[in-house]
């Protein structure tokens, strides 16, 4: 048992320990307030799986390219992008057409930075931008009015033996995410770049390729996340990506993975959504003021990373 905690990465560790910690909290207050505990009922932890899948779904991609120690600032209006011109179309193309609109973004944010080596942080940021303009400019800053079709609803509001569609969608997500880290050579290749991107290419890599290959499986991810978030409001609108960014670079950074890439389990990642969506839902149990909820979210996820701090090398 110790040697197989001892395999476990500390950050994961941690973040399943203030997992713990936020559900004894919400039970205890829940339990004082209402007189049932409320946290631990299988309905609740149903539903907090479901929000958790959204965000899920974003930060999965988003870890890729930090393995590669960059970072994919165009998602919240890749998301909204691929969401609004998927309920545009409608019928049996629209989960296509959004797909495509996250691949075509990801290809353009991985020549950006793979080949015209511009850094991602500012070349995605621009993407960003252009996107939001794009889409105002198409909607004339109007939400459409068309509606998510059957199949995207299905997806996120269905439930098969009680458990949302959505979770099963993040579940078989993650499983390939794993077998591209574990299993491939791509998953090696992503590992190494972050690692150092010269010493990959001198051993044979073609970072350029990877790269791209990176990026366009985190614009996937966050069309995926439109797909869902659009079906599960049964419409698409401006900025609906925008609440999704910063919490999917902390649920990323939260399980373990390096900042600078290089680093990091997905096991680490799930558990880091996982924390940041029952912290977030606490405290709006709570009914705690924003601004109360904001500095709490913030100084736990200081005071993890202060805990854990950085490690050894480690893989999915």
């Amino acid at each position: 048992m110790q040697a197989y905690l001892r395999s476990i990465d500390r950050p994961i560790l941690v973040a399943c320990g203030f997992v713990i910690l936020i559900l004894a909290a919400g039970t205890a207050y829940t339990a004082i307030t209402q007189g049932t505990a409320t946290f631990l009922s299988p309905t609740y932890l149903l539903q907090q799986l479901k929000v958790a899948s959204f965000l899920g779904v974003v930060a999965a991609g988003m870890m890729l390219v930090i393995l590669m120690g960059h970072i994919d600032l165009s998602v919240p209006w890749t998301v909204a992008a691929s969401a609004m011109l998927a309920t545009a179309i409608g019928g049996p193309e629209a989960i296509p057409v959004g797909l495509a609109v996250g691949a075509l973004v990801g290809l353009f944010n991985g020549l950006g930075v793979a080949f015209l080596r511009v850094p991602s942080m500012i070349f995605t940021l621009g993407v960003n931008t252009v996107l939001r303009g794009l889409m105002v400019m198409l909607t004339g800053g109007f939400s459409p009015t068309t509606m998510a079709t059957p199949p995207m609803q299905f997806l996120a509001k269905t439930e098969v033996l009680g458990i949302p569609m959505a979770v099963f969608v993040w579940a078989l997500l993650s499983l390939g995410i794993v077998f591209l880290l574990t299993r491939t050579p791509m998953g090696r290749y992503i590992y190494a770049i972050g690692n150092r991107e010269s010493a990959a290419y001198l051993s044979g890599v073609n970072t350029r390729l990877v790269i791209l290959g990176g990026f366009i499986l985190c614009g996937l991810c966050s069309a995926v996340a439109g797909i869902l978030l659009s079906g599960y409001s049964s419409k698409a609108y401006q900025a609906m990506g925008d609440p999704y960014l910063l919490p999917a670079i902390a649920a990323v950074v939260i399980g373990g993975t390096n900042i600078l890439g290089g680093q990091g389990r997905y096991a680490g990642t799930v558990v880091g959504t996982i924390l940041i969506v029952l912290l977030q839902s606490v405290l709006s149990v709570m009914q705690m003021p924003e601004a109360g909820r904001q500095i709490i979210y913030g100084l736990v996820i200081i005071l993890m990373l202060v805990l854990y701090g950085r490690g050894g090398r480690s893989t999915a």
